[in-house]
């Protein structure tokens, strides 16, 4: 496709900040608060510069000589999501197929360019999707950006950022937390494609917007809302070709997902309740995705988004089987639960090409697990580890810290918990108090006050449990901490794509980590600046054997 086709409609991906500015908006609200001290774990501070964990491994990578100097020597830099947007490709996958003309940009910040042409030969709307977003600064750089190069073309939002919005607000509010981003229109619905694809049929045709259903608009600085109109759309229709992208380079890491929503009800999450009830591909529809992956000859690893992919058993066995018939020679990803697997389903992961799995965990606690509403023990866990650890098979923990019922006793049993069992790479984030998650139906039985990053309840309070994180931190050295800002789990496949290998990898985390842990001690300038050198010099020594792919 020409870049300066009019097209019905371009999705823009993700906008990930760049790091400085994202880090300059979080101190505002302090250093010691509990946002920035989350911030901290993500971050080092080297001469005076503060690098995320990508713009660390951008340097290390510089100085060991595997990537260019000068003037386009960033086109080679390592991008935090630079795989395509699944939201992105699956928006522009549906309006194809609806008879729209539609192109999507995958990273806003490396891609303006080109976002630019598409721009000048004014399509009829840009949807940003906000999938990664709980604030609206990403949205308003982009919306500032489309008005200055085209003040004519509509902008709709849509996503999860929506959805918080009119869940949490109403009223003033609500209209004041829209009007900020500025759009044209938003998509208030819990999938959205169909909503969409009836925007711009409206869009083109010169209809009423006041027709499609699922949408809020300002009209005469008043909040208008029609009609809802749940959609459910099949997931076995609407499975991506990646065949019919020629114009973009895919590259050798992709994301799918083979079903909507999850099976279970944790009671610090939301998704269920804005996904509705579980929905599955056909094992036949994911073959069919697979099969138009292997088509592309690039492509060498494949990350399952499902909360639940392994739910239910039989079902994820027959994925296994139906990979291992084909002989893909992918290497794939994925979330993972313990409590739903047995010893076939490992042989089956590994062999059919698993490589490594996100396990929320949440807890090493008993007693928080229960309050969680987990479907799973800690026995469980600990044995599902040792057998993926037995298989080849690579493990992320992710934990919560401070859910109501936390206590330093608790705390300390998830400690021992990592400790133990060793995950291969762990993180531990501070509960985030959300309205619509289950537990805010037992605020009174806890005692819960605040929201957001700021909150108490009957045994612990936000500061004290970034004090426990902290501790966590600096305490636990059996498995290695892997940050969320820019370089959460899925950044693993990614990297094995650019050539990385599982060995390369663990190298510069152990030594990023040595970094922080430095910063997150506070050691002293005069003995931290020596270390600092030390530990670098190796991760550049280490890095200069790496054998990066082009």
């Amino acid at each position: 496709m020409n870049a300066t086709k009019q097209l019905d409609c371009v999705v823009i991906g993700y906008n990930e900040l760049p790091f400085e500015g994202y880090e300059s908006f979080l101190r505002q609200y302090g250093e010691d608060s509990e946002a920035y001290r989350d911030l901290r774990f993500s971050f080092v501070e080297l001469d005076g510069r503060k690098m995320d964990y990508v713009g660390l491994l951008n340097m290390v990578a510089r100085e060991a000589g595997l990537l260019g100097e000068g003037p386009g020597a960033d086109a080679d830099e390592f991008k935090s999501g630079d795989i395509p947007s699944l939201a992105a490709a699956f928006l522009v996958n549906y309006l194809r197929r609806d008879g729209h003309s539609a192109g999507y940009i995958n990273l806003f910040q490396f891609e303006k360019e080109r976002l630019k042409e598409y721009l000048a030969a004014d399509p009829l709307c840009v949807a940003i999707t906000t999938t990664l977003y709980v604030v609206n600064l990403p949205v308003n750089e982009m919306v500032e950006f489309i008005r200055s190069h085209n003040p004519r073309v509509k902008i709709v939002v849509g996503g999860p950022l929506v959805a918080n919005h009119v869940r949490n607000y109403e009223g003033e509010e609500l209209r004041a937390a829209l009007a900020d981003m500025g759009a044209d229109i938003y998509v208030v619905e819990g999938q959205g494609e169909k909503t969409l694809s009836r925007i711009v049929s409206a869009l083109k045709e010169g209809a009423s917007l006041g027709s499609v259903p699922n949408i809020i608009r300002f009209v005469g600085g008043e909040m208008v809302r029609p009609r809802t109109e749940p959609e459910n759309n099949s997931l076995d229709e609407h499975y991506i070709d990646w065949r019919n992208f020629p114009e973009e380079r895919l590259g050798p890491t992709l994301q799918t997902r083979t079903a909507r929503s999850c099976a279970f009800k944790c009671s610090f999450c939301n998704y269920p309740t804005r996904a509705g009830a579980l929905t599955l591909a056909s094992t036949e529809t994911v073959e069919k995705e697979l099969d138009s992956m292997r088509a592309l000859g690039e492509v060498q690893n494949v990350v399952f988004i499902d909360d639940t992919f392994n739910v239910p058993l039989p079902r994820f066995k027959n994925l296994c089987r139906m990979m291992i018939k084909n002989n893909y020679g992918f290497n794939w990803y994925s979330y993972f639960r313990c409590s739903n697997s047995d010893e076939e389903a490992f042989e089956l992961m590994a062999e059919s090409g698993c490589k490594g799995v996100f396990l929320g965990i949440e807890s090493g606690s008993p007693t928080i697990l229960a309050n969680m509403n987990k479907a799973a023990t800690i026995e469980r866990y600990a044995k599902g580890i040792e057998m993926l650890r037995r298989h080849g098979i690579l493990t992320f923990g992710s934990f919560i810290v401070g859910f109501p019922g936390e206590t330093a006793e608790t705390v300390e049993e998830t400690i021992d918990f990592i400790r133990e069992t060793r995950p291969d790479y762990y993180r531990a984030q501070m509960w985030y108090c959300e309205a619509g998650t289950p537990i805010q139906h037992q605020r009174e039985e806890f005692k819960i006050e605040g929201q957001g990053f700021v909150w108490s309840h009957a045994t612990m309070d936000s500061l004290e449990a970034m004090d426990h994180i902290e501790r966590m931190f600096l305490s636990v050295s059996e498995s290695v901490w892997l940050p969320q800002w820019s370089f959460d789990f899925w950044i693993i496949p990614y990297l094995m794509g650019r050539g990385v290998t599982a060995e390369d990898f663990r190298g510069f985390m152990a030594g990023a980590e040595r970094l922080l842990k430095m910063e997150i001690a506070s050691v002293p300038a005069h003995q931290k600046k020596s270390l600092q050198h030390e530990y670098v010099q190796g991760m550049i020594k280490a890095a200069s054997g790496w054998k990066l792919s082009a």
